[in-house]
C-alpha cells in the first residue's frame, strides 16, 4: 500500500509586515483562514496528515481553531520551533528573539514526519492544482535524491500594495532548479517587474518561476538539514538576526549534486497577505471561488 504523503505547515513566524497573526486571521466567507483552504486543498489532492509547526505561545490558540474543523478527516500532528531547538547548550544566544528560519523549522519536525511530505507556508494560498501535482510527485516519483517545488510565474505572486522578497528561480534544459536568489523590493514598474533590492536595479521576465515556499521532500532530507545546521550555528553565533532557510538547503543539495530539485508546474493561483491592504483581495478572491463552486459553501461541515 502505497503511503500518503504529509503536509508540513510553517505557522511558527509572525506577521510583521501585516500588523497581525494573519496565521489565525480570517478570509474565508465564514471566517476561514487561508490556511483551511490548503488543508482542504491537501486532504482532497490525498495527504494522510498535517503537522503543524507554531511556537509553545500560539500552540493552544492554534488547537482551539483548528482541530474541531479537522477532527476526523486528517490526521494532525503539533511540532514546537523555539529558540532552543536542535541548539547544543554551549551554542545558545541567550540575547536571542528572532527564530531561526524555515529550514530550522522543518528540522523540528524530524521526529514527528517519517514519510515524504510537503512543506507550505500558513498564509499563502497555493490552488488545488498545486496540491494535486505535489501530491502525485510525493506519492510516486520522489526519492532520496529527488525532491520537489511547485513553480509560480513571477508576474502572478506580486502585490499590488508593496514590494515583494521571492526566490527567482535558474533552470536547467529539463526545467530542475539549479539555483534560487532572493530578490528583494519587486514590484512591477509600468510594464516591467524590477527588483531594486541589494543595491542593485535588476529586471525579471514575466514567467520566469520563483519560489512560494511549497517544497516536497523525500524524509532521508531531514539528514541533510541537521548536517548543514550543525555547521550554520556555530558559524552564525555572533549574529543573532541569521536565519537558516530552506532555499539555501535546496542550493547546498544542488550545488553538492546530493539532490536535484524537480519544478513542478502547478502553481496556477496564489495569493497571499503582505500588508494590510491585501486583505480585502483575499476576501474578494475567495467569496467568488465559493460561488463558482470551486469550493462549497462551508468548507468543513
Amino acid at each position: 500500500m502505497t503511503q500518503k504523503p504529509t503536509l508540513l505547515v510553517l505557522a511558527a513566524g509572525m506577521g510583521s509586515r501585516y500588523g497581525g497573526n494573519k496565521q489565525i486571521d480570517g478570509f474565508g466567507p465564514n471566517g476561514e483562514t487561508i490556511l483551511e483552504y490548503s488543508i482542504y486543498d491537501a486532504i482532497r489532492a490525498g495527504f494522510g496528515k498535517v503537522v503543524f509547526i507554531v511556537r509553545e505561545e500560539i500552540l493552544e490558540v492554534a488547537k482551539e481553531k483548528f482541530l474541531p474543523k479537522l477532527e476526523g478527516k486528517i490526521e494532525v500532528d503539533w511540532v514546537i520551533q523555539s529558540l532552543d531547538s536542535f541548539v547544543p547548550e554551549d551554542l545558545k544566544q541567550s540575547d536571542r528573539v528572532k527564530p531561526f528560519g524555515t529550514a530550522h523549522a522543518v528540522l523540528c519536525a524530524k521526529d514527528a514526519v517519517k514519510e515524504p511530505f510537503a512543506v507550505i507556508n500558513a498564509d499563502d494560498f497555493y490552488g488545488k492544482e498545486a496540491f494535486e501535482v505535489q501530491a502525485k510527485f510525493l506519492t510516486h516519483e520522489v526519492k532520496p535524491e529527488l525532491h520537489s517545488m511547485v513553480g509560480y510565474a513571477i508576474q502572478n505572486v506580486l502585490s499590488e500594495n508593496g514590494t515583494v522578497s521571492r526566490g527567482v528561480c535558474t533552470t536547467n534544459e529539463k526545467g530542475q532548479l539549479i539555483g534560487m536568489i532572493e530578490r528583494t523590493s519587486i514590484a512591477r514598474e509600468g510594464d516591467r517587474i524590477i527588483s531594486r533590492g541589494e543595491g542593485e536595479v535588476i529586471e525579471i521576465a514575466e514567467n520566469t518561476p520563483v519560489s512560494m515556499n511549497f517544497w516536497g521532500f523525500h524524509p532521508a532530507v531531514f539528514s541533510d538539514i541537521e548536517a548543514m545546521w550543525k555547521e550554520f550555528l556555530p558559524a552564525n553565533l555572533e549574529n543573532l538576526k541569521s536565519e537558516f532557510y530552506i532555499p539555501t538547503v535546496a542550493n547546498n543539495l544542488i550545488q553538492e549534486h546530493k539532490a536535484a530539485f524537480e519544478i513542478l508546474p502547478g502553481g496556477k493561483t496564489w495569493f497571499g497577505v503582505t500588508y494590510t491592504e491585501d486583505k480585502p483581495v483575499v476576501i474578494d478572491s475567495l467569496k467568488e471561488m465559493h460561488a463558482s463552486g470551486e469550493y462549497p459553501k462551508k468548507l468543513w461541515n
